[in-house]
């Protein structure tokens, strides 16, 4: 059975850091591409950073150089670490799955519930 679930989201103030986990079944573990989406209201689900099972990295060109993704394959784990935030970055965060990749949502099988990042100034 494919589980994700991600926590770690909250409030900052600008300039601030958080990083987000994803614990992923086994079963999710086995799939290629992961990766973290965004969506704040009013706006489509858009893709923010994936990995490969072999480490490959993509990022959205907003957030290259202070967001990044990496995975833990033994402790079944997705992260985002997330650096100088700002206010675009509020959102709500989703973990996924798939064999398709990039930052497509069509790529991704399978989603966690979501958590949501909120930067204030």
């Amino acid at each position: 059975q494919v589980q994700m679930m991600e926590s770690g989201g909250g409030s900052v103030q600008v300039g601030g850091s958080l990083r987000l986990s994803c614990a992923v079944s086994a079963a999710a573990n086995s799939y290629p591409w992961m990766a973290w989406f965004r969506q704040s209201p009013g706006k489509e689900r858009e893709g923010v950073a994936c990995i490969t099972v072999f480490n490959r990295t993509t990022y959205e060109d907003s957030v290259k150089g202070r967001f990044t993704i990496s995975r833990d394959n033994e402790k079944n784990t997705l992260y985002l670490q997330m650096d100088s935030l700002n206010p675009d970055d509020t959102a709500m965060y989703y973990c996924a799955a798939g064999l398709g990749g990039g930052l497509d949502t069509r790529g991704y099988n399978f989603w966690g519930q979501g958590t949501q990042v909120t930067v204030s100034s």
